[in-house]
């Protein structure tokens, strides 16, 4: 009499062999021994687990389509990469594809800046949510010091650089980076390179539309020109996009602007200044646009101290949603920028490949309370 097999039952053909010994612990026990005395597990560990090639395992985990692997396969490929903890060579992988899952990211001052950190937030989600790694470095202005930094990272074969701007502005690019992907954040250059900039433009537009809408039509006035931004396109594009979008939309309703206050720099001191200057003119506004949000929290401090009240008396409305935008009181109605859409846009152009000129991000409105009907 045979006595009873006390381990699995024997297979004959490769498929269900491989199945059941994967089910009964045999190659479990084989693969994770073989790791005995390394500190990282191999493809060939993962395949040997999952009971398949591996070939067949590193098509599975690759996202190769066109296998002819079952769906049970591919779940046990993922199990087994799972339970041993795999990662994959990205050195031998980068000799193989030229591509290294790593991106640049320069810029001037956003780094270390509140107002523009968003920028680096969504390219850092894109670029994870791409399997890629984002180097970042910042070169204060410090031309010396960016020449040092991009020549590194080429060094480490990145697939492409960001080069990014804090203020929306043309920019000369290093001839260095030219050699591969490139792609401008929150800037353009003299040569024709994919960028994406927020579409200010278009923001104007919405902000005037808001002023229409609540009945403001003859008593609008702006503060905030200023000649050398608006003329300079490396100092601002944001500027004179503003100031187009404001105008066509006006006048395509009919109506002039009021009053246009200059202001040396959007500051909130100037802000303040300029406000002062409206309210002593004889026809006082029914609102005011500030081109930014550090001018409206002037023109509030201004409207403040003359006794009246926003939107009761003027309404105000901005642009960029600056923090302190929802801190004022009541909360300012701003055209926000979109720095982490923004972000994320230019991983993706870097990476898709899918755009030879400017990609523009929209500026959503954010309405608070401090717009309202003109006061009667």
């Amino acid at each position: 009499m045979t006595p009873p097999r006390s381990g699995p039952p024997p297979v004959t053909d490769g498929p269900t062999r491989r199945i059941m010994m994967v089910n009964s612990g045999v190659g479990r026990t084989a693969a994770i021994g073989g790791l005995m005395g390394r500190d990282r597990a191999t493809l060939a560990d993962v395949a040997r687990l999952a009971g398949l090639s591996k070939t067949a395992a590193s098509m599975v985990l690759n996202g190769r389509e066109g296998t002819r692997l079952s769906a049970e396969a591919h779940q046990r490929v993922f199990a087994a990469a799972e339970e041993l903890g795999y990662r994959p060579n990205v050195a031998a992988r980068s000799l193989r594809t030229r591509k290294t899952a790593t991106i640049a990211f320069v810029s001037d001052i956003v780094a270390t800046t509140r107002f523009a950190g968003g920028l680096i937030r969504g390219a850092l989600d894109a670029a994870r949510e791409r399997d890629h790694v984002l180097l970042i470095t910042e070169t204060q202005g410090d031309a010396a010091f960016e020449q040092y930094a991009i020549e590194a990272m080429l060094d480490r074969q990145v697939d492409g650089v960001i080069y990014a701007a804090m203020a929306t502005r043309r920019l000369a690019v290093p001839p260095a980076i030219l050699g591969g992907p490139v792609v401008l954040l929150n800037a353009t250059s003299p040569v024709q390179l994919p960028c994406v900039l927020p579409d200010d433009e278009r923001a104007g537009a919405v902000v005037a539309e808001t002023l229409l809408a609540q009945g403001h039509r003859e008593r609008i006035a702006l503060i905030g020109r200023n000649r050398q931004k608006e003329r300079d396109p490396e100092i601002s594009l944001a500027a004179e996009a503003r100031l187009r979008g404001i105008r066509s939309t006006l006048a395509a309703a009919g109506v002039k602007l009021l009053v246009e206050g200059f202001c040396p720099e959007w500051l909130p001191e100037h802000g303040y200044a300029a406000t002062r200057r409206l309210l002593g003119r004889p026809a006082r506004p029914s609102a005011i646009i500030c081109m930014n949000d550090r001018l409206a929290f002037g023109a509030y401090q201004a409207l403040g101290e003359a006794g009246l009240t926003i939107p009761g008396d003027l309404s105000v409305i901005s642009f960029d949603d600056d923090p302190i935008a929802s801190w004022l009181r009541p909360g300012l109605s701003t055209a926000a920028l979109p720095h982490e859409q923004m972000g994320r846009r230019a991983v993706e152009v870097l990476l898709d490949g899918d755009a030879a000129g400017p990609s523009f991000v929209p500026m959503p409105l954010r309405r608070r309370r401090s717009v309202a009907a003109p006061a009667r």
